[in-house]
């Protein structure tokens, strides 16, 4: 509906109703060292002419994908979203649809929802998936709490070659959980199943990243088999676009699978927002947080859909909720569903191995040494013999944006540049980033 602005009748009839004088009065619980005393830094009304020419000199500030050469990755991926994924999602039953309370009204959205589901559990060889999650990093702070329902626990252990950003999330949500948490170092960019082991004994579950945030391919399944022969729960965060060439996290007995769903079908997005997956063993149903729908019949025996599960949300549960995020992003995974199906299970494949053919390229072609002597896939770290972050300003200033200088995130790597490889990249976009590389590097010019 169009914008109507508030009228100073319109508000002294909404403080009469609640019975207060002033909107003064609604903020009197705040002390007043909290509240803000003076006036905004706001200028003078603009026309609508002036405010279009404003908003587009803000706009022209940012720098996209489209204008400057990336290579950068670290959770977040500049991958292919084809233009049958806009369709979808504007379409006006999905766009404007939020919880679908009322199956009768909602089979559309409550179907799309359980397709979504069941892509998740096909990729990931769970049993059970929500309707996703917030982002690919509350969803592993929900599966820590899931794990801590489940064994009784308070210890969760975390593989160091985990996303930063995962792991910060995590001990943020921790202590309000009560629980504790273990960080398991990597010996040359990659965690040891042993020591993964040791550290879980007592744990409800631990937590590692195939491929991890290095790009590097852990032993999965060794560190899957070191959490459950130490009784803990054993989480997978996985990237569902390197599914179609890695092994499902199910295959290998992990008990929950996590990840951040950016990857399959949504832009980049300056960050966000996205959608976080999250999916389960059966025996783990019941405590997943979020909402499942499920498929059933009706009383004239033809096919429905309804929230099977949704006793975990606070809106029901309150303070003994799963989780303290109700919302799920089911417009954002819609574009996931969405994704999968146009790819297939061959072009998921194909997505794959051309992701890891061009990195196996640009390893070559860049010729810098490897940061560490592992096997990677669509990600890889070099060492460029200076500080990356300098190195990242002078390619920038050549129209390149070379990688992450994971140096901010882990100590003693502060010459370390991680370059990603997306299917959009070619063989002469690799060229161009070799050639600046060398530029900047070695005073080659490009």
């Amino acid at each position: 509906m169009s914008f109507t602005s508030l009228t100073p009748a319109d508000l002294d009839q909404m403080l009469r109703a609640i019975g207060v004088g002033t909107v003064g009065e609604l903020f009197a619980d705040i002390p007043a060292t909290l509240r803000f005393d003076g006036d905004l830094a706001v200028g003078p009304a603009l026309s609508e002419a002036e405010l279009w020419a404003h908003m587009s000199e803000l706009a022209a500030q940012n720098v996209d994908a489209g204008r400057e050469l990336s290579f950068l990755g670290a959770g977040i991926y500049d991958h292919y979203v084809p233009a049958v994924i806009d369709v979808v999602m504007q379409r006006g039953e999905f766009l404007t649809a939020y919880t679908p309370y009322q199956p009768e009204m909602s089979q559309g959205v409550l179907q799309a929802i359980f397709e979504y589901q069941t892509a998740i559990c096909e990729l990931t060889g769970m049993d059970v998936s929500n309707a996703s999650g917030y982002d690919g990093m509350t969803v592993a702070a929900d599966a820590c709490y899931v794990a801590k329902l489940a064994t009784g626990r308070d210890k969760v252990v975390l593989a160091e070659t985990l996303n930063p950003q995962v792991r910060q999330v995590v001990r943020t949500f921790a202590p309000g959980f009560g629980m504790q948490v273990v960080e398991v170092p990597h010996e040359g960019g990659a965690v040891d199943p042993a020591a993964f082991g040791a550290a879980a004994e007592g744990a409800a579950c631990a937590i590692f990243a195939q491929p991890n945030f290095f790009g590097v391919l852990e032993d999965a399944p060794a560190l899957a088999d070191a959490a459950k022969q130490a009784g803990a729960l054993a989480v997978a965060h996985v990237d569902l676009t390197t599914l179609g060439v890695l092994e499902a996290p199910g295959a290998y007995g992990c008990d929950l699978a996590i990840g951040e769903g950016q990857a399959a079908g949504n832009p980049l997005a300056y960050g966000g927002p996205h959608y976080g997956f999250l999916a389960a063993r059966m025996a783990l149903a019941r405590q997943l947080p979020g909402r499942i729908v499920g498929e059933t019949v009706d009383r004239t025996g033809q096919r429905a859909y309804v929230l099977t599960l949704q006793t975990r949300e606070q809106h029901i549960r309150r303070e003994r909720a799963t989780s303290n995020i109700t919302s799920n992003q089911t417009l954002l995974a819609l574009a996931g569903l969405a994704y999968l199906s146009w790819l297939g299970p061959q072009g998921l494949r194909e997505l794959g191995e051309r992701c890891l053919a061009l990195a196996e390229h640009a390893k070559a072609r860049l010729g810098l040494p490897p940061a560490f002597a592992q096997p990677t896939l669509k990600e890889f770290v070099v060492r460029t013999g200076r500080p990356a972050g300098e190195v990242i300003a002078a390619c920038k200033q050549r129209g390149v944006h070379p990688g992450y200088a994971i140096g901010r995130d882990y100590s003693g790597l502060d010459d370390c540049l991680m370059v990603a490889l997306t299917e959009k990249r070619t063989t002469a976009d690799i060229d161009r980033l070799a050639d600046v590389l060398d530029e900047v590097l070695h005073g080659v010019p490009a």
